[in-house]
């Protein structure tokens, strides 16, 4: 997480990310020798319209303290999307939805990400010199909120947050926060999803090998 240095106000910081930023425009992204499919990526509102959106990266609500988003949106490739769909679909009867926070995540983002996060938290971020199946657009960071008050439910930890709090596996909290936390997780690898051991709410797709690691921004995604 990113932490001011005395004497540094908000809009220095905001200076220092907009900087970070544009220099990992211009640097280059890994290059990936393979064969791999064409990106298909689809918006997951389109795909199922009673998923709900707290898109954080879009917002100054995130440990970057600034959108870097210029959009609340989010996408996978296609076939991510449908499983997706069909997770929030099995919650429902149970009284919940998916509520989600990022899909597929522009590469430069990702350095963005690496660039301002203390070494002894990047275990919570991804090396932009392998890249991240965020930017494959395999990844997605979600939750669940009741279906009755339309509220977030509460796990051991919070979305983000950089402690032994959002590991998948933590034995803290409450024991309704664990079984919320455990439920998502059994109804994600059901549908070919697997939970990232340091992050509660970050599950990839088994697909993920098929995609190149890619960096356009939401606007040119048709």
């Amino acid at each position: 997480m990113m932490t001011q240095r005395p004497g540094m106000n908000f809009t220095h910081t905001c200076t220092l990310i907009w900087l970070l930023l544009t220099t990992a425009c211009a640097m280059k992204m890994p290059q990936e020798q393979g064969t791999f499919k064409p990106a298909d990526l689809v918006e997951l509102t389109k795909i199922d319209s009673t998923l709900k959106l707290d898109i954080r990266y879009a917002t100054a609500n995130n440990f970057a303290g600034r959108p870097v988003y210029d959009q609340p949106r989010a996408f996978l490739q296609r076939e991510a999307a449908i499983a997706v769909k069909q997770v929030n679909q099995e919650l429902r009867p149970l009284g919940y939805g998916l509520l989600i926070f990022d899909g597929y995540r522009p590469w430069r983002v990702t350095k963005l990400f690496w660039d301002i996060t203390p070494v002894n938290k990047r275990e919570f971020v991804a090396d932009p010199k392998k890249g991240s199946r965020h930017n494959r657009g395999c990844a997605v960071d979600l939750s669940l909120y009741d279906l009755k008050t339309g509220k977030e439910v509460q796990m051991t930890g919070a979305y983000d947050e950089m402690s032994p709090r959002s590991y998948a596996n933590y034995t803290g909290g409450t024991t309704e926060q664990r079984r919320l936390r455990d439920l998502l997780r059994s109804k994600m690898e059901a549908h070919g999803f697997t939970v990232l051991p340091n992050e509660w709410w970050h599950f990839d797709h088994w697909s993920w090998r098929q995609y190149r690691i890619n960096d356009t921004p939401f606007e040119a995604i048709r």
